[in-house]
């Protein structure tokens, strides 16, 4: 299982982004994946996850009402709209998968990682 991330950049507050994952190898619907990011010098932080099957999600409640996690299960691919920027949201942000239903919230329930994209917000 290969994930790739794209859609990061230089962006500034109030502005919006969508990051992709695109999954290629064995990524079944039934599988559940997230988001995480890492600011420069701290370890990875939990952004949002999607369940297999049914879809359930979850956000981090730094990110809740701005940022929405969703995948398309036909093209393999996982998104992150993030609305109404901040700053503080500038990050390395990284795609994950795990050969489970049942959505995680902790770096260690994941198997599967991306080498991550880039997002900054300037002020």
């Amino acid at each position: 299982v290969q994930l790739v991330e794209s859609g990061g950049g230089l962006v500034q507050a109030g502005d919006s982004l969508r990051l992709s994952c695109v999954a290629s190898g064995r990524i079944l619907s039934s599988y559940s994946m997230g988001w995480f990011r890492q600011e420069s010098g701290k370890g990875r932080e939990f952004v949002a996850a999607i369940g297999g099957n049914n879809g359930r999600t979850y956000h981090a409640n730094s990110v809740l009402g701005r940022f929405t996690i969703s995948r398309d299960n036909a093209k393999n691919t996982l998104f992150l709209q993030m609305n109404s920027l901040k700053p503080e949201d500038t990050a390395v942000y990284y795609c994950a998968a795990r050969e489970n239903p049942v959505l995680g919230a902790m770096e260690h329930d994941y198997w599967y990682w991306g080498q991550g994209t880039q997002v900054t917000v300037s002020s």
